[in-house]
Parts: structure tokens; C-alpha cells; sequence
């Protein structure tokens, strides 16, 4: 009974994962709502868009937006500019354009169901990029990185953030995290690597670069 009861909790821990990762039908709504509304996941998200400096004409683009909470702080900023989302996940698209409908009727918000693998066009340089706890999904990372790299204006900024969420996760893992994600903006031809962290639990990493000139 006992290994009955610890197959059944693993096969529950890995449907909550792909959940996580690509939230599907009722169970990746609620998901979603408890992303948007677990305090550290807000603020976590509030804190990474603060560090990009977004400024009202920018064009931004976040890569994972899940229910919309960063889109949301991004627009407050961008208020003469425009803010594009790519999610893999239907759901989230719908949840997130509800949390954004004003600045999505505006057409300030333009929110797209797509993966990284396969970005939209968006006509003309983006100002900014983010992508939290996201990256670690990415197919060869580097080659996204690199093409993203390309959509940026020269001297765009970039923001990778990172909050370790494996068990017994701890400072540590964040640091090592950090350092994976400057390798890989370094290797994507990205400049002036920064981290800030957010002393959350575990910590939370966000990796700064710049396109460069």
C-alpha cells in the first residue's frame, strides 16, 4: 500500500509540473489564479519589471506571461508604448487578457498564444524583453536567446529571472541558477551582465544584459 501511495503522490507531483509548465483546462486556470495571486509570485514579477526600466514610448515584450500580472505592471509603464505576451498555453492567454482587458481594447496589449520557438512578427525593434522562471524550458536557450537578440534595438535590455522551485531549493541554487543564465546571455552575444537578487524563499535571481550597440 505504501508504494501504491508514493506512486500515486509522484504521478500527482509530475501532473502538477506539466500543469505549471503548460496549464491546460480547469485545473491550469486554477493554476493560474494561484500564481497571480501567491504573494511572493507578485511581487516577484513587480520587483523584475521594475529592474528593467521600462519607459512610457517603450516596445516590450514578455516571453511566458502566465496570468498576466507582469504584463499588467508593464503596461502601467508603457503608457504611450506597447506591450506584447507570448504564452504556450491557451489558458493563460485567456486568463491573462481578462486581468489586461481595458489595455487590451486599447490595443496597447497584444497578448498571442505562441511558443519561443516560434515568435510572431513585431513589425519594428522591441525596447525590452522579459521572461521569468521560463527559460529553463527552452529548447537550445542559446539560439532563443540569439534571436531574440536580434529583435532588440541596439542597446535593448534584457531580463531573465529565475526563482529555483525544485525541492530543498536554497541560496545556493539560486546563485547557480544566476550564473547559468549569464553563461547563456554571454554565449547569445548579450553585454554587461548584471545580477540583483530578491531575498525571497528560495531567492530570486534576475540576470540584466543589454544588446549591443
Amino acid at each position: 500500500m505504501q508504494t501504491a501511495d508514493t506512486s500515486l503522490k509522484r504521478r500527482a507531483i509530475r501532473y502538477l509540473v506539466r500543469q505549471a509548465h503548460q496549464p491546460r483546462g480547469v485545473v491550469g486556470w486554477a493554476v493560474g489564479r494561484m500564481f497571480a495571486h501567491r504573494p511572493s509570485n507578485r511581487q516577484r514579477n513587480i520587483w523584475a519589471v521594475s529592474l528593467l526600466d521600462v519607459r512610457p514610448t517603450d516596445r516590450v515584450l514578455e516571453i511566458g506571461f502566465g496570468p498576466g500580472v507582469a504584463i499588467a505592471e508593464l503596461a502601467g509603464r508603457a503608457t504611450r508604448g506597447h506591450v506584447y505576451g507570448i504564452d504556450h498555453s491557451q489558458a493563460m492567454v485567456r486568463q491573462a487578457s481578462r486581468r489586461n482587458a481595458a489595455a487590451v481594447r486599447a490595443r496597447r496589449v497584444h497578448l498571442t498564444h505562441a511558443s519561443v520557438e516560434r515568435l510572431p512578427s513585431f513589425d519594428e525593434p522591441l525596447d525590452a524583453i522579459l521572461a521569468v522562471n521560463t527559460v529553463g524550458f527552452w529548447p537550445d536557450s542559446v539560439e532563443r536567446l540569439r534571436e531574440l537578440r536580434r529583435l532588440l534595438r541596439p542597446a535593448g535590455r534584457i531580463a531573465l529571472v529565475s526563482q529555483p522551485r525544485c525541492p530543498g531549493a536554497t541560496r545556493d541554487t539560486t546563485v547557480r541558477a544566476a550564473q547559468e543564465l549569464q553563461d547563456l546571455l554571454t554565449q547569445a552575444g548579450f553585454a554587461h551582465p548584471q545580477v540583483r537578487t530578491l531575498d525571497l524563499d528560495p531567492p530570486v535571481a534576475c540576470v540584466l544584459a543589454t544588446n549591443p550597440t
